[in-house]
């Protein structure tokens, strides 16, 4: 194992907290606002601190809470089932919790480039498949209506499969945008255009109203239709984003490819796409991030996804109006994931050397 000489690191330590004072104390603008900053967070943090820990009530009931001006951490304890769980069964809970791990499990797998092979493609229907049956009941009886079912298990499974299955399509709707037939370029800077001028509200509406209308007999589950508007949605901002990095790629290596005989599909997939798709690493993230949090917009159509699960549950009589905690619980939940995600932009970024 190579061994750090105890001088070379205690240069590298200097240097970071020489950085991080001149960052800090560096000018006199950066002084005013590091001191600012000191001022904001000396008046914030006491009370906070106050509000969450000393005065808080952290068992009991409601009529514990209530006798103390603390936050009430005794409801959370009550009722956290219910925010990652909503209104399902609670006998029947195993079935939600089992889809949080399959889909962290495929989060992982995809998360590594070790993994990135073909068989990690079939992978992702399959696994939407397999939540979609446990989640009504289709092997193990008992079967349950999308009515009931909500919280992280739905915040989790529309973001992922939404977003996986607007990727393909984004990367098509791209292609065509830039592609040389008149016909084909058109319809697709329409689509684009006319999707990402709509509220994503609107977009939930018309799954609720239109398209059941358009869809045979209107049978299809709401959660089904929602998620397909949502996909057609997503895969139009996300388009936009490949769209950028594939006229990152300079035009001669398409060309060069052309000479070598290499067919157009051939050369998207072997040349352009992969450096494309580097290029926007950090804008697809920022674009997951974001439908991440779009994703408490199911609540317009009347889908329990984990804020409005949270919400619901500090109506509950016996814990009625406790919605400082639960809104604090689920901010957290959304953090870890968020921060997670662009964590591991930085990381993917460094991986595959995509500011070369």
């Amino acid at each position: 194992m190579t061994m750090i000489p105890l001088n070379t690191s205690r240069r590298f330590i200097r240097g970071r907290l020489g950085n991080v004072r001149a960052g800090l104390f560096g000018s006199i603008t950066n002084t005013l606002i590091t001191l600012a900053t000191l001022a904001v967070l000396a008046w914030l943090i006491p009370p906070l601190v106050r509000w969450a820990v000393l005065d808080a009530t952290w068992s009991g009931t409601a009529a514990d809470c209530t006798a103390r001006e603390g936050a009430c951490w005794a409801f959370v304890t009550a009722k956290l089932r219910f925010v990652f769980f909503a209104f399902y069964p609670q006998e029947l809970q195993w079935r939600p919790g089992l889809v949080i791990l399959i889909l962290t499990a495929l989060f992982v797998a995809s998360a590594f480039p070790r993994f990135w092979r073909k068989e990690l493609l079939p992978a992702w229907p399959i696994a939407a498949l397999l939540c979609w049956s446990l989640l009504r009941g289709d092997f193990t009886g008992s079967p349950v209506s999308s009515n009931q079912w909500g919280g992280l298990p739905v915040t989790l499974f529309v973001w992922a499969i939404c977003f996986a299955a607007a990727t393909p399509i984004a990367v098509l709707l791209a292609l065509a945008r830039r592609s040389k037939l008149g016909g084909l370029r058109t319809l697709s800077i329409l689509y684009i255009e006319v999707m990402r001028g709509t509220p994503m509200v609107a977009i939930l509406y018309v799954a609720m109203l239109i398209l059941p209308m358009a869809l045979p007999d209107g049978q299809f589950d709401k959660m089904i239709r929602a998620m397909i508007m949502i996909t057609l949605f997503w895969a139009a901002y996300l388009a936009e984003v490949v769209r950028a990095g594939l006229q990152a790629i300079p035009s001669g290596q398409q060309e060069a490819a052309a000479a070598l005989g290499i067919g157009y599909w051939r050369t998207m997939q072997l040349v352009i796409l992969p450096q494309a798709l580097r290029v926007v690493i950090p804008g697809m993230v920022n674009l997951a991030i974001g439908f991440l949090l779009a994703t408490s917009l199911l609540a317009v159509i009347g889908i329990f996804d984990l804020l409005n699960a949270a919400r619901a549950s500090a109506t509950d009589p016996n814990w009625l109006g406790f919605y400082n905690e639960a809104y604090l619980v689920v901010a957290l939940i959304y953090f870890a994931i968020c921060f997670g995600a662009s964590r591991y932009s930085l990381w993917l970024e460094r991986r595959l050397r995509a500011g070369r």
